[in-house]
């Protein structure tokens, strides 16, 4: 779903949720008290909407496949609401003298109005999305498996709006009806065919090329498509100014965060000693991090023996019991906050991989490009797709890695962190 679609959405919820608790004041003070009711509820509920839309984008439904509306939409929409109450409930009774006032039968009213209110919303936006007259006529030309997995998608989910020409009917590009052409890179190289594109300017039809709207697609890049220009073109491998900012909070957050934790880090060190004494405590590893700098990575103990597979298998009996926790918990990653305070990783990069795996990985194209920036304790591969287990798995996640660092900033950073809470409490 494109950006305008999202924010269409995101700025509906917002204003329904404003609307919803004007109806919820005057349905239980009257108009006449409406003000004074108003006043004493604008900020506090201000700060739950908040709440309330975050849990909204943790639930996905600001993603297309939510927008249509069915079964599964529904639970999920209605599981957001609930959540939404429940952590509205939690706040006003944590912090009374913040939010001045502890809304029950309010709160239950105002939930009941914005779920009506906001289905019905994202109903009709549905409708209009799907719409035959508002539809987006989309031709693709080209012949690159890519194009495949771009159609089957967008026919598989109409709310998003587009329709696709059928290349074969399109036998005139200049004759024929669109408004968005999407074009393979391979087919500028032809001159003839750029001159025939470069005719439709006049007609005020968008033209893309593959790689960007499969970028906006599917928030990743097609593996298959680039080259070296590409990267040329598109990769900046210095900003100054994100560099700093980012580095400036790894340091400050992981020492923070080596602090607090410090007193489960001691109760985990004395429980992986006792649950494998011949396993260590801390974990040593060699990573391949920037500019292909081998470093030591620090984990807790899991195994019981680190002899095997590259990968951690399911159901893997090489993990202590206590280790499988861990792993599920992620809080064997906790002394990784060392290696983000010596420099060594970030909080947001590509996952740093070990030696022989890098080795093995090289033989993807363009796999190196990941060791341009610092790896990360998440990341954008991390949080969209399961962790590799296979070359064509980490074939899926590399493309998830070159978009990250063409389009990485500090407000992705951001969406990164907020998604990564979702995978460590939902995802598993």
């Amino acid at each position: 779903m494109n950006k305008a679609k999202k924010t269409i959405i995101l700025l509906g919820d917002i204003l329904i949720l404003y609307g919803s608790l004007v109806l919820t004041l005057i349905f239980r003070y009257r108009p006449d008290y409406f003000r004074e009711s108003f006043s004493a509820h604008l900020k506090p509920f201000s700060i739950i909407f908040i709440i309330w839309i975050l849990i909204f984008y943790l639930a996905d439904l600001y993603k297309e496949k939510y927008l249509r509306i069915n079964l599964e939409s529904i639970q999920v929409f209605i599981l957001a609401i609930v959540l939404g109450v429940i952590s509205s409930v939690i706040l006003f009774y944590l912090f009374p003298s913040v939010f001045k006032l502890t809304p029950k039968t309010n709160l239950v009213i105002f939930a009941l109005i914005f779920g009506i209110l906001d289905l019905g919303w994202r109903f009709v936006l549905s409708k209009i999305y799907i719409s035959q007259g508002l539809k987006n006529r989309l031709l693709i030309i080209g012949d690159s498996p890519a194009i495949k997995e771009i159609i089957n998608y967008l026919e598989n989910n109409p709310q998003l709006g587009y329709e696709i020409i059928d290349q074969t009917t399109a036998l005139s590009i200049k004759n024929y009806q669109f408004d968005t052409l999407v074009i393979q890179p391979s087919f500028r190289k032809e001159s003839e065919f750029i001159k025939t594109i470069y005719q439709l300017l006049p007609k005020k039809i968008a033209i893309l090329d593959l790689i960007s709207f499969y970028e906006t697609i599917f928030q990743k890049v097609p593996l298959s498509e680039l080259d070296e220009s590409w990267f040329i073109e598109k990769i900046t491998t210095r900003r100054r100014f994100y560099d700093a900012v980012k580095r400036l909070i790894d340091i400050c957050l992981s020492l923070f965060l080596l602090i607090v934790l410090l007193p489960l880090f001691l109760i985990i060190a004395i429980l992986t000693k006792l649950s494998s004494r011949q396993g260590p405590v801390i974990y040593k590893q060699e990573r391949v991090g920037a500019n292909n700098k081998v470093f030591i990575l620090y984990k807790f103990g899991t195994m019981k023996i680190d002899q095997g597979p590259l990968w951690t298998l399911k159901n893997d009996k090489r993990l202590t019991l206590l280790g499988r926790f861990l792993r599920y918990s992620h809080l064997d990653e906790i002394p990784q906050l060392y290696n983000i305070l010596k420099g060594d990783m970030s909080f947001i990069g590509p996952r740093a991989e070990r030696k022989e795996l890098v080795e093995l990985y090289s033989q993807l194209p363009y796999y190196e490009i990941r060791h341009l920036i610092k790896p990360g304790l998440t990341g954008w591969a991390q949080v969209n797709y399961k962790p590799s287990a296979s070359l064509e798995e980490a074939r899926e996640k590399l493309q998830y890695d070159i978009y990250y660092i063409k389009n990485r900033s500090l407000v992705l950073d951001l969406l990164i962190l907020i998604k990564t809470i979702k995978y460590l409490f939902i995802n598993h």
